[in-house]
């Protein structure tokens, strides 16, 4: 017989902490559906997402590298891979839900504009006097209004705690513009996983991509940064001097392992100080319980400022950005003068939204391909004047 979602919430009762998130106590869904059979309500939620327009379009959005400018470098898509990943482990670990930490990592750039932080920076600007634009609370918008696939309801009528997790989310490199309705003082352990995994994601792998780019250095790394030259020796001691890609694989991996375990280790001091009972035990608490050491987090910012001195803004990283960014601007304004030109989803948005939250909509959609294309449409001499479908 098929494993039901009662026997799989009964589980979770079995195996994670009294304080990780209970799939049966879920808050449920802003409309109320059938429970699913055979999955629990996160799963049912992963799938979802996994299953949106607005995941398949991270494919071809920035991560740091506009997108088309390298095969093996990282997109919105992988990232978001990336960081799912490296929740479900961190979750396993504490004996947190890893389907609800999963599920917010995978949700949690679905609100990202194209051309990276540059274009989430430009589109906040154009939108200044019209609500702003910040991409988490964006990821929220699409998940409760702008994805159209169900017949009962708007967006993808995700759970409560999925929702939350997107509202609150955090990192060194994202600041959320507001709760978006969720006023707990903190999110869930499987929100604030989801969080520090974005920022190991970030930091570790954009060292690859980099490094890959040739706009970074092995030799500059060991003599700037202390966790890559820790991780380098520690190589060296095990493997010897294996070939150029292997090293280089093996150090930003083992970079990874000793975030995790800190994450984990440090992590489970908080917890067990706090004495926390139970999921809402730690939404009442002020700051968050899943965080790095200090030494851990004195690291992470001495190889941070690296990244931006040495690659955000490299001028060859930063440069096409800003580019790409004045692209933006030029196709927010044309689309404020000409709306029949958007999309027919957007059109209709208009009444209701507003014409510049329309138009943000529109383009915050947009994959890096996608803008650069209509771009050269419209302001590049090419004849046709097609209106986007």
């Amino acid at each position: 017989m098929p494993r039901t979602r009662e026997e799989l919430e009964q589980v979770e009762r079995t195996v994670l902490a009294p304080y990780a998130q209970f799939s049966a106590e879920s808050r449920g869904r802003a409309c109320r559906e059938e429970p699913p059979e055979w999955r629990t309500h996160y799963q049912r939620d992963r799938d979802r997402v996994i299953h949106s327009r607005a995941f398949r379009r991270l494919e071809y959005k920035t991560q740091v590298f506009l997108n088309g400018t390298g095969d093996h470098l990282r997109t919105r898509l992988t990232h978001s891979m990336e960081v799912a990943a490296i929740s479900r482990n961190i979750a396993r670990a504490l004996r947190l839900n890893e389907d609800l930490a999963e599920t917010i990592a995978l949700a949690h750039d679905l609100g990202h504009s194209p051309f990276g932080h540059r274009g989430e920076t430009g589109l906040n600007r154009l939108m200044k006097r019209h609500g702003g634009f910040e991409h988490n609370q964006q990821s929220l918008r699409i998940v409760e209004h702008l994805e159209q696939k169900y017949p009962r309801f708007p967006g993808l009528n995700l759970s409560w705690e999925v929702r939350e997790g997107l509202a609150k989310h955090v990192t060194a490199y994202d600041h959320p513009a507001g709760r978006g309705g969720f006023d707990s003082r903190s999110a869930s352990l499987e929100a604030q996983v989801a969080n520090l995994a974005d920022e190991i994601t970030y930091s570790s792998h954009d060292l690859d991509d980099g490094l890959d780019s040739g706009l970074l250095s092995e030799a500059d790394l060991r003599k700037r940064v202390g966790l890559w030259r820790y991780a380098a020796r520690r190589i060296e001691r095990e493997y010897g001097s294996p070939p150029e890609e292997s090293r280089r694989y093996f150090i930003i991996r083992c970079i990874i392992d000793l975030q995790v375990k800190d994450v984990v280790q440090s992590t489970e001091q908080r917890i067990r100080r706090a004495g926390v009972k139970s999921a809402d035990d730690v939404r009442r608490l002020s700051r968050p319980l899943v965080q790095h050491s200090p030494e851990r987090r004195r690291q992470n910012l001495e190889l941070r400022r690296y990244l931006y001195q040495n690659l955000y803004y490299n001028p060859e990283v930063h440069e096409p950005n800003m580019r790409a960014v004045r692209m933006l601007e030029a196709l927010f304004h044309y689309y404020l003068a000409h709306p029949r030109e958007l999309g027919s989803l957007s059109r209709k948005r208009i009444r209701q939204d507003g014409i510049h939250r329309a138009v943000c909509d529109y383009l915050s959609g947009m994959t890096d391909r996608y803008a650069m294309l209509e771009h050269q449409r419209l302001f590049g001499g090419a004849k046709s004047r097609r209106r986007p479908a």
